[in-house]
């Protein structure tokens, strides 16, 4: 049998620790490529509330969303990465999975949830749960810090990656795999995995616990709330429910001493709009210029499926005033006579 190929992974940091430009100490750990549920870790396969795991979590496929294909779900361990290899190992495999992904035992950290959720669910079956999406957590650490986000200024990962406050390293091999995604989209079907496949699919989540852990040593309790509830509606996000989201895990509640005073957290929620027929324009406008000036007046978060759909709904996230009144301001839009 070949020896698994080996990547690095930096161990979590002490409070108060180095970026990984600084003094950051790497684990070698090996990398393996799955096509069996028997190839994963028991604790993984079988959530337990005796044995809670924290893990990196994301998606590759080609146009990922509810039509695409998801072909690789990677998943980085302290002391491992998993490649399931969806391709290969088919729907089995992948379902195989399900118990841990909608398992609030194990915490999901993930870059940007909303396609990757999108898929399993459409493709198979699977309600992702108990994610920490770091690009929420990103925007929580930015306010706490007293600045304020624009609309769709949303850090990419590779930015976060670059951040000397988390890693302070270059992706630049980011770049190399998304110029080929362009030149060939099924580039993540083809098998065997190459070298680039996998050294590429290991990178996109060896670095998430190492995060992960330099957020939680910055978010307070409030942020943590925010970050639980905020996940969870991502996660929800492009997964149109006609039940409300009823059969989807409860949402976290309000922890009590968080409602001391006059500063609880409000609820947020998401809402999902039905678009008639030709009116997505006007609620867009030239160059986005509509929409954007929407968001510019509310304190709500509102995504357009776009291409990858579905082309007659817009999503807003976000406390439930802020979601009404955005309701309002785009259904106005719809109606208004040009």
């Amino acid at each position: 049998m070949a020896s698994p190929r080996q990547t690095h992974i930096p161990l979590p940091p002490d409070p108060g620790g180095k970026s990984l430009e600084g003094d950051a100490q790497l684990s070698s750990v090996p990398i393996h490529i799955v096509t069996e549920a028997s190839q994963l870790p028991t604790e993984f396969l079988e959530p337990s509330p005796e044995r809670p795991l924290v893990i990196g979590f994301d998606c590759e496929g080609v146009d990922l969303c509810r039509n695409g294909t998801l072909c690789i779900i990677q998943l980085a361990f302290p002391g491992a990465i998993y490649l399931v290899d969806a391709i290969e190992g088919g729907e089995t495999l992948v379902k195989a999975c399900k118990p841990a992904l909608e398992s609030n035992y194990i915490t999901k950290v993930i870059h940007d949830c909303k396609r990757d959720s999108e898929a399993l669910h459409f493709q198979f079956g699977i309600k992702l749960h108990n994610v920490v999406d770091t690009q929420i957590a990103y925007s929580l650490i930015k306010e706490q810090e007293g600045q304020t986000r624009a609309p769709d200024d949303y850090i990419s990962f590779v930015s976060l990656l670059a951040d000397p406050s988390y890693c302070g390293i270059s992706y630049a091999e980011k770049e190399e795999v998304r110029v080929l995604l362009r030149q060939d989209p099924n580039f993540w079907t083809y098998r065997p995995l190459s070298e680039m496949m996998v050294r590429a699919a290991a990178d996109d989540v060896r670095f998430l616990l190492f995060i992960y852990h330099k957020m939680l040593e910055k978010l307070n309790q409030r942020s943590l709330w925010y970050l639980a509830v905020r996940g969870a509606l991502y996660c929800r996000c492009f997964c149109i429910n006609d039940n409300q989201y009823a059969d989807w895990p409860s949402l976290p509640p309000v922890p009590d001493h968080l409602l001391v005073g006059d500063n609880a957290p409000e609820e947020e929620i998401l809402s999902v709009l039905d678009v008639p027929p030709g009116k997505m324009g006007r609620i867009i406008g030239k160059r986005g210029a509509t929409i954007l000036s929407i968001k510019d007046s509310c304190n709500a978060e509102i995504f357009i499926g776009g291409t990858k759909g579905p082309p007659d709904k817009v999503f807003i996230i976000g406390p439930v005033k802020q979601v009404r009144k955005a309701e309002a301001m785009l259904r106005g839009r719809m109606l208004e006579i040009f």
